[in-house]
């Protein structure tokens, strides 16, 4: 057989077609599984857009009002549906603009593919219109990123983007085109990269590190478990349910790893951190064994280091080996997979029951109980509360509501309010403390989950970051709920003002437009609620809608978030006033 049958059979074998660059990227998300994708065009991206109009039905563009909005949409995508988000933009402040989106998935392990385009290879480093190094702004908020100059290389690229963004420990990956590469013409073949040289996504749980655990989760008398996203991440609920159970161990949560565990589960006893319950907060300083599971030990969680569980063995189990030791020194360090490596704990573990432990953390819940919870769901005050509204929440959704929070106040009593019965419920922004996020979020994971309640919980400042996108819910006609909760402040600057700045309220203050008017201009139906006898009617107005609602509700405008441990202070020195 001559060398150019041997060349024509192999071309036949791979399938092999001419195309454009452009139309390999669509063909390359479709091959990935990509059904939808959040962007704005431009002019270094119009290309790209030329190929979705011609693929329309196959993919799903929504154009955003905002490329940030954009990357938050593609984050709650991904948050409620463990697949990657996929956000597009165009050069210059186009891809500038998705850097608030990426530097937030970054930090909360979101898996992202962002992609842009860029001026044409022959003008980079010339200065020109829209040239920005978006590769070299990204690369400190990316898991990877690639800048593609030639057609030929756009298959093996994309595909090398999808498997890091998912493998191992997700995060954002960013590709940036260049115009010639979107309009040249290459032989396209897609293969989806399933390993790359060097990079161990999933390290290998060593059997004697989880025996080593077991050892000291077996003979501790105060054990207590912080469980984190990596659960979730993982899909490690079961497992770690299953650990929680038969060792009979006290468990709380960070924010990111709030619903792994229904709220209602004996055994979960609440939220860790600046604002957490009383209790895990408390007796972090008292526990013998403390075993920390896809978490990273963030200082909102930790307080000051030098006081932080000192008394305690350190038990640590994470995929990633960078996260060993960074904050909290560990003594046995279980690295791999959640789930894998939670399967392999399971059998070595006695069964036990720790009830006069528990009962210490049921002691000073009701003390939580009586000087906060039963002020802020239970209000004697005639203004309304955060707490309430929550609580109306999970009356009316069962719990069963995924709740997407922005950030401030809310946040934290949506946090520590809303009942998460389950997975996947809890999508905010944890590690960036990104204002903003919340309503593009809910927009990603209502059309990830179209049969979910997804109900935004919103302050009045964060809201008026990202308000444009109500344009894109009313365009895409996406039945998402929007909770603003409004106190005309910028409540967690406020407090921090009147706790530790005399009351000078610099810059806090909010005079706010007709919240009510404006979602009206966007043809969603809206109420606005001043009294505390309308709010049960106006809730179950919002949840039983089939369309997309706009709920404000005019809360206590100097109300302060408790449980709070000051900046710099010690877990145990959590305030409950």
């Amino acid at each position: 057989m001559d060398t150019q049958t041997i060349k024509q059979n192999k071309s036949v074998a791979n399938k092999t077609e001419r195309i454009t660059g452009s139309e390999a990227i669509i063909r390359c998300l479709i091959e990935e599984g990509v059904d939808v994708l959040y962007g704005y065009p431009g002019g270094a991206i119009m290309p790209v857009y030329d190929e979705i109009y011609k693929y329309q039905g196959k993919i799903h563009h929504v154009l955003t009002r905002h490329e940030q909005g954009a990357a938050h949409a593609a984050q709650g995508y991904a948050r409620i549906s463990g697949k990657v988000g996929v956000a597009m933009a165009t050069s210059g402040p186009g891809a500038t603009n998705l850097v608030t989106g990426i530097a937030d998935a970054q930090i909360d392990s979101t898996p992202l593919v962002c992609i842009t385009g860029q001026v044409f290879s022959h003008l980079l480093g010339s200065d020109a219109f829209q040239e920005t190094d978006i590769v070299g702004i990204s690369t400190p908020v990316t898991k990877w990123n690639c800048q593609v100059t030639k057609a030929s290389e756009i298959p093996e690229v994309l595909a090398k983007a999808f498997y890091i963004a998912k493998s191992g420990r997700p995060g954002p990956v960013l590709i940036d085109i260049t115009k010639d590469a979107q309009v040249s013409e290459l032989d396209f073949q897609y293969k989806k990269c399933t390993g790359i040289r060097s990079y161990i996504a999933v390290p290998k749980t060593k059997p004697e590190a989880v025996k080593a655990a077991a050892d000291l989760i077996n003979n501790a008398k105060k054990p207590m478990i912080v469980w984190g996203q990596g659960v979730i991440l993982g899909e490690a609920e079961n497992e770690l349910k299953a650990v929680m159970e038969k060792a009979g161990i006290p468990s709380a949560w960070t924010i990111l790893g709030a619903s792994a565990i229904p709220t209602s589960h004996p055994l979960n006893i609440g939220m860790v951190g600046m604002h957490g319950n009383y209790a895990p907060n408390k007796l972090t300083n008292e526990c013998d064994v403390l075993i920390a599971i896809g978490m990273r030990f963030d200082d909102r969680v930790t307080g000051n280091l030098a006081t932080y569980a000192k008394q305690a063995k350190i038990v640590h189990f994470d995929i990633d080996p960078a996260e060993i030791d960074k904050n909290v020194k560990t003594d046995v360090a279980v690295i791999g997979d959640a789930k894998d490596s939670l399967s392999q704990l399971l059998p070595l573990l006695n069964e036990t029951k720790h009830e006069s432990w528990l009962q210490e953390f049921k002691d000073l819940y009701q003390i939580e109980f009586e000087k906060v919870i039963k002020h802020d769901i239970h209000p004697e005050k005639e203004g309304l509360t955060m707490g309430e509204v929550l609580k109306q929440i999970n009356i009316e959704s069962e719990g069963k509501a995924a709740i997407v929070s922005d950030v401030g106040q809310h946040q934290m009593i949506a946090c520590r309010y809303a009942d998460f019965n389950v997975t996947k419920s809890n999508i905010t922004s944890g590690g960036l403390g990104t204002m903003g996020f919340a309503l593009p979020a809910a927009i990603g994971a209502k059309m990830a989950a179209p049969d979910r309640e997804v109900v935004a919980i919103i302050g009045d400042g964060g809201y008026q970051m990202n308000i444009q996108e109500l344009g894109t819910i009313f365009q895409q006609q996406v039945p998402v709920k929007i909770v603003v909760l409004n106190n005309e402040f910028l409540g967690m600057v406020r407090q921090w003002q009147q706790l530790f700045f005399d009351k000078r309220y610099a810059s806090t203050e909010m005079v706010n437009p007709d919240f009510v008017t404006i979602a009206k201009g966007y043809h969603i139906e809206a109420r606005k609620v001043v009294k505390r006898e309308e709010l049960a009617d106006a809730v179950k107005e919002m949840i039983a809608s089939k369309k997309s609602y706009f709920l404000e509700v005019c809360v206590e405008k100097e109300d302060n978030v408790f449980p709070m441990i000051p900046t710099g202070a010690s877990v145990s020195d959590v305030r409950l006033s």
